[in-house]
């Protein structure tokens, strides 16, 4: 398969830097092989950073987080990603409680929201007696919009007893049963399940490309 292909031939091991099974699965379906090490790093959001400044910052924190915690004997690169959703001024993350995921279903019903995941891929080459370690970062936002059908309280409450709305920023799962109360998308479908995998594949050729011309 050319995805095979492309991962034998990295010179370097791909780290996700997240425990999310879909991250995983995204990558894996795309024939980018990885291993997972999750961050600990705490998700939290300045009172004047904007959702895209905060994506960004979290996606880089996890990234040099687990770099931080890689043996470097080795070429490493690391990809670090957050998800948000950006509804009528309020930036959603994974809800607290069954009331909490209410609340944002009810900001999502019948509007238009963005969901925004923020990637950075970073690099870190080992060094030997001949040349220092090297490094490279690579850090973008990619944006997806979602026009959700407006919901009753009943379809409300039915959806959150289902358990789905818990570990998913907004409080919905696109591929999931919240895929009915989706009307329109413009963007990238997967940016909305979790990582924007084209994009996150483009990254990877810059870095290949960036490591071609360097020699490493």
């Amino acid at each position: 398969m050319p995805g095979e292909i492309f991962h034998q031939s990295l010179p370097y091991k791909l780290i996700l830097a997240s425990a999310s099974p879909r991250r995983k699965e995204l990558l894996t379906a795309a024939g980018i092989e990885c291993e997972v090490w999750p961050s600990t790093v705490k998700e939290w959001q300045g009172e004047q950073e904007s959702a895209e400044e905060f994506v960004r910052r979290i996606a880089e924190e996890k990234a040099n987080d687990v770099l931080s915690r890689l043996s470097l004997d080795s070429p490493r690169a690391v990809l670090g990603a957050d998800t948000v959703v950006l509804a009528d001024g309020h930036t959603l993350g994974k809800p607290s409680s069954a009331e909490d995921a209410g609340r944002m279903l009810r900001l999502l019903s019948g509007n238009e929201h963005r969901v925004l995941t923020g990637v950075c891929l970073l690099y870190s080459g080992a060094a030997d007696g001949s040349r220092p370690q090297t490094r490279w970062q690579d850090t973008r936002v990619a944006s997806t919009t979602v026009q959700f059908l407006p919901l009753s309280d009943q379809e409300i409450m039915e959806y959150v007893a289902t358990g789905e709305p818990f570990d998913k920023a907004g409080a919905y799962a696109i591929q999931g049963r919240a895929s009915k109360f989706v009307e329109s998308i413009e963007g990238c479908y997967f940016n909305v399940v979790g990582l924007p995998v084209s994009l996150v594949y483009q990254m990877l050729q810059r870095l290949n490309a960036a490591l071609r011309d360097t020699g490493k």
